[in-house]
């Protein structure tokens, strides 16, 4: 399909493959994958997603050598095997699993608001959930009082793969629910965050307005 050595298959709506094309950035690598736009939701899967990932999911990864890998975690493990600067996924040691760790709370926040979204934008309004919406929302609300903690701790000074989760996660909230006012009640997250922003990786995947 392209003559660079990857392509991507995404949505720049979608927070998870934002993050895929973050780590490319930073990482120098943006050169070598081919940006393949799809539109999809879950009752409207793409065809050509799913000749690559039955499960019709984004971001998927297709290699030179025509396997695809899929799954934001898997891509982004892939990736950074793939440059010669410094790991954004430690290799082993306790910095390896607390980085993960914090990378999985992105996700978790990340998944609860994209259920909402998928509740509240998809089916009719008679038959959404209030308590199964709480429910989401609690979650995000949890995951950024423990993100709260990390930032004032200062274990989010370096730009890796955790921080580029949590980035993408609160870039996601503040694009699909702009009336949640997190900065408010997690000011060393809100300073940590605005600060990330200003990365070029960060302010040239910013989701469509």
């Amino acid at each position: 399909m392209s003559c660079k050595e990857m392509t991507l298959f995404y949505s720049p709506a979608s927070p998870f493959a934002r993050k895929v094309i973050v780590l490319l950035h930073e990482t120098r690598q943006l050169d070598n994958v081919e940006l393949f736009d799809v539109q999809l939701s879950p009752v409207s899967p793409s065809g050509d997603v799913i000749a690559r990932n039955p499960s019709g999911k984004i971001p998927a990864l297709e290699l030179a050598n025509g396997d695809t890998l899929h799954d934001s975690r898997v891509i982004l493990d892939y990736l950074d095997h793939q440059h010669g600067g410094e790991p954004l996924i430690p290799r082993d040691g306790a910095a390896r699993w607390q980085r993960l760790t914090l990378a999985s709370l992105a996700d978790a926040i990340l998944d609860a608001a994209i259920l909402i979204r998928y509740e509240t934008f998809l089916r009719p309004k008679e038959l959404h959930w209030p308590t199964w919406l709480d429910a989401q929302q609690e979650k995000i609300e949890r995951g950024l009082a423990e993100l709260e903690t990390q930032a004032a701790s200062d274990r989010l000074q370096c730009f890796n793969i955790a921080s580029i989760g949590i980035a993408c996660a609160l870039g996601y909230l503040d694009f699909r629910q702009p009336q949640l006012g997190w900065r408010a009640r997690f000011a060393c997250l809100a300073s940590w965050y605005e600060d990330v922003s200003q990365r070029e990786s960060m302010r040239s995947t910013q989701p469509p307005a």
